[in-house]
């Protein structure tokens, strides 16, 4: 369903930082010295500061403090930022309160730290049971080091904790797929996100895979898995995580019953959300807005004596989503879920129905047995969900 209260947001906050960057990873991301870290903190806590007071009648649902590794900090810098997002935003009683997590990062003396500032929801970034994988993704921890810090995790009272895993990477295979599976698997997280590998451009793998994922160029020393084998890992994957008790709540997240992430079903469902921090984007009121990212321009900026001018720099030009771009939206990251869309949710928003915006199209994909209805429910099939890419395309308008 999608949220009705107005009211109510998500906040993200992007800690920029990590140990090294992954081959595949293109996110904003670099390595620097602690007392880099410490002069991002500062000006982080002045950001939520400003941000915090135009949002005084506005109530936080969600909190996922993402990157880079915000674990590569000293733990006490995590406690300064949640500090100060207690002191400047309303959370709601139950919030959940997510930082992303890599093994070789998360040290014992860390964890107790992210509890007792109100840290519910861990997300450890594993990847693969198999060192040699980890390897090829040129990631800074082993599957030893993982199971080192999951077990610290709960030990320091985590109860809900996701583990991040990659299909089609270099060197993998279905049996190898299959092990990693096994292994997260007996561990019990409440959570498993299964996402596939894809080939960024301005990343080392692009330069040995793309631009086209599983044709392999010269240099590159462990082939991708083909095509015939990806298909296999993506179907073991749904068969053996439903086994398990893993509910499939969409595309490439799987989860316990009750322990679905909320956060990022923020983010398919058309509830706002605010970025805090270097290159973190925002969407508000049908507005879509991110953050400089350049890091000595976001530390220069003034956030604390004239918040107006210093935001309106930070954020630059804000996009309005036209009716048509909303409508879009709402369907393709609607649809991801399997849940799908609510057609009452459609009315409530734009003021008119699904069908007469999307008719044609929906009965045509129903017809060829990539969408179903279920009451006011629209949603993908078993098919669907395998061609999802091309049926979310079917909604774009323009």
């Amino acid at each position: 369903m999608t949220n009705a209260n107005k009211n109510t947001i998500e906040l993200y906050i992007h800690i920029p930082f990590c140990v090294k960057k992954c081959f595949y990873c293109d996110f904003l991301s670099f390595r620097a010295l602690a007392s880099d870290h410490e002069a991002y903190v500062d000006q982080l806590v002045r950001e939520i500061r400003a941000r915090g007071a135009f949002c005084q009648e506005l109530t936080v649902a969600t909190v996922f403090i993402g990157g880079g590794t915000p674990t590569v900090m000293e733990p006490e810098l995590i406690r300064r930022i949640m500090e100060a997002v207690g002191e400047n935003f309303t959370l709601e009683p139950d919030a959940e309160i997510t930082i992303e997590a890599n093994p070789g990062t998360l040290l014992y003396n860390k964890l107790p730290v992210y509890h007792d500032c109100g840290i519910n929801r861990l997300s450890l970034g594993l990847q693969s049971a198999d060192n040699e994988e980890l390897k090829n993704l040129g990631r800074v921890h082993s599957f030893e080091e993982f199971l080192k810090s999951y077990q610290s995790a709960r030990m320091s009272g985590f109860t809900n904790i996701s583990v991040d895993l990659m299909s089609g990477i270099p060197g993998q295979t279905l049996e190898s797929w299959k092990n990693t599976l096994k292994k997260v698997t007996m561990l019990k997280p409440e959570h498993i996100s299964a996402y596939s590998l894809i080939i960024e451009e301005g990343t080392p793998f692009w330069d040995q895979y793309g631009p086209g994922a599983g044709r392999v160029k010269a240099g590159a020393a462990f082939p991708l898995p083909d095509e015939d084998t990806e298909n296999r890992i993506y179907h073991l994957t749904r068969d053996f995580l439903r086994d398990m008790g893993y509910n499939r709540y969409e595309i490439s997240n799987y989860a316990k019953p009750g322990k679905e992430c909320r956060h990022n079903i923020g983010y398919w469902t058309e509830v706002s959300y605010l970025g805090l921090g270097l290159g973190a984007s925002s969407y508000m009121d049908g507005c879509r807005f991110s953050n400089e990212k350049d890091m000595r321009r976001y530390l220069s900026l003034d956030l604390e004596h004239d918040c107006g001018e210093g935001l309106r720099e930070l954020a630059g030009p804000v996009e309005q989503l036209s009716r048509e771009a909303r409508m879009e939206e709402f369907m393709f990251l609607g649809l991801r879920m399997t849940r799908g869309v609510s057609e009452m949710d459609f009315v409530r928003l734009f003021g008119v129905k699904m069908d007469t915006v999307y008719g044609e199209k929906i009965r045509r994909l129903m017809a060829n047995g990539l969408l179903k209805k279920d009451g006011v429910w629209l949603s993908l099939t078993e098919w669907g969900m395998d061609v999802s890419n091309f049926v979310l395309s079917e909604f774009l308008l323009s």
